[in-house]
């Protein structure tokens, strides 16, 4: 038997490798994997270099590991096939809707066979998630609140610590202007890191990478998150939800990388976020709490909102929304603050924290009525931490309302939002107090016509009285026409890249 490794199950501490010790692993490392799609070359050098880290470890631990770098994982398999002829593979669950089916064809084309197993590097199995749904809703809250209750996390006595389940409330503050937040590690490249960065140097690529520096062995993950448990967590919480010029990490984790190739697990991340918030008191409720409801709640339950959503969900588009993803997602070229700085960091680093990624390059995309498989494909590109079982929930579902799992309400926003969580509009030639105009925040006109486009399938929304009322305000006052010709006079400049 031999124990097949996927490039994102990248762990021997769960799993079949934790429970065969002495089996062979084989790991394959397929150049067409990362090139069917115009990934990040950040994305590019973590996936491989950490797939390479990971087989070396393994082979010091006294572990016989097959590691094939080929053109394609046929070719791969090939490999292995030619040398252990009517092998039997093992493999935690792939994570991506129709993998497991295709590659249980390719063993079974190869004379061999595949024993498919439960992915152990999420905390909730199908079975517990099926189970809990059966007599509940799809909702996340109620779901991240079972999951308090299954694993103990900050539970005492069978209630929430402090007496809350959630302190969302808490966390929505922006940082004061002298506020300086600590310094983001950085793990430079060893050799192997730098032999995949030469293999990829000559790619093309849309993006303007700075210097690669992000987490790609155990040791350095288990490194950033003590560095985050240390010095990020405790304001984590408050600024969360903030936007800053020149900020672009703040206080967040950045764990999401390692966590979704299995180099951290999620129940030691929260663990020790849980240690240092008992230990050392200077920890917020709050931001422990906000920490834990993104690891054990929402990360969880998106990963099964796809397992149950697709294929239906990759091509729901409840809205209608057929335009073209414009250029600026890809080259950054705009005046708008707030998008600006949103995609200059996925050009430089791959990487924007979730209120950018939903209320500027999400609500964008919604506002503009981009389709949403274009803008979730750019997701899944752009982004480090992006695979399909991630984007799909939290852009087509959340981020576009184009499905009809569990979003209740578009998450559509004018400036106000922006500008009341930001210092984007300070320094932005748009004015976010103006609708119509030259100056106006583009987002403004977007927002109202966005609300008048779809006001037959969204006015009936219990969630969206009180902003059908406001539209229903500027009808009155006649003002609702030059807010829709200022609205298309900014799609078209959008189109055009000039906005």
């Amino acid at each position: 038997m031999t124990v097949l490794v996927l490039g994102d199950q990248l762990t021997d501490r769960v799993g079949p490798l934790a429970d065969a010790p002495d089996e062979r692993a084989l790991v394959i490392e397929a150049r067409a994997f990362a090139t069917r799609h115009p990934y990040h070359p950040h994305k590019r050098v973590l996936v491989s270099s950490a797939m390479r880290h990971f087989r070396d470890e393994l082979r010091e631990a006294g572990r016989d590991v097959d590691y094939h770098a080929v053109d394609s994982f046929a070719d791969g398999l090939d490999a292995h096939f030619d040398a252990h002829p009517d092998d039997s593979l093992t493999v935690m669950r792939p994570s991506s809707h129709g993998a497991t089916e295709r590659l249980r064809d390719l063993v079974t084309e190869r004379g061999g066979t595949l024993d498919v197993v439960t992915n152990e590097t999420f905390l909730c199995t199908p079975d517990e998630f099926d189970d809990w749904l059966e007599g509940n809703r799809l909702r996340h809250e109620d779901f991240y609140r079972y999951m308090r209750r299954e694993t103990g996390y900050l539970m005492a006595d069978g209630d929430p610590v402090g007496g809350a389940w959630n302190y969302d409330e808490e966390n929505r503050e922006t940082p004061p202007d002298d506020y300086e937040p600590p310094e983001v590690p950085r793990y430079e490249p060893d050799e192997t890191t730098r032999k995949v960065q030469r293999e990829w140097a000559d790619a093309e690529s849309w993006a303007d990478p700075e210097a690669f520096g992000w987490p790609v062995t155990r040791a350095d993950a288990l490194d950033a998150l003590a560095d985050f448990c240390e010095h990020r967590l405790r304001d984590f919480g408050p600024y969360e939800d903030a936007m800053v010029d020149d900020e672009w990490a703040l206080d967040h984790a950045l764990l999401s990388p390692a966590l979704n190739l299995g180099l951290l697990h999620p129940r030691e991340v929260v663990e020790a976020a849980i240690d240092a918030y008992e230990a050392r008191g200077d920890v917020p409720l709050s931001s422990v709490e906000g920490f834990v409801r993104q690891v054990i709640g929402w990360r969880e339950f998106v990963r099964h909102v796809y397992r149950r959503g697709m294929p239906e969900l990759g091509e729901a588009n409840r809205l209608d929304a057929t335009r073209s993803l414009p250029s600026v997602y890809w080259d950054g070229e705009t005046e708008m603050a707030c998008l600006d700085a949103a995609v200059d960091g996925v050009r430089k680093r791959g990487y924007a924290h979730h209120i950018q990624r939903l209320m500027v390059l999400s609500n964008f995309g919604l506002l503009y009525g981009v389709d949403p498989h274009e803008l979730n494909r750019w997701f899944h590109v752009a982004f480090i931490d992006g695979y399909h079982w991630v984007s799909t929930p939290n852009t087509v579902e959340m981020g576009q309302y184009a499905g009809d799992r569990f979003a209740t309400k578009p998450y559509a926003a004018s400036a106000n939002y922006i500008d009341r969580m930001s210092d984007h509009c300070a320094g932005c030639p748009y004015d976010p107090d103006a609708t119509v105009g030259d100056d106006a925040c583009p987002f403004n006109a977007l927002y109202w016509d966005f609300l008048a486009e779809h006001e037959s399938e969204l006015r009936s929304n219990h969630r969206m009285g009180l902003v059908y009322a406001h539209l229903d305000d500027k009808r009155e006052a006649d003002a609702l026409g030059e807010i829709r010709e200022r609205a298309a006079e900014v799609r078209r400049r959008v189109r055009d890249g000039d906005v």
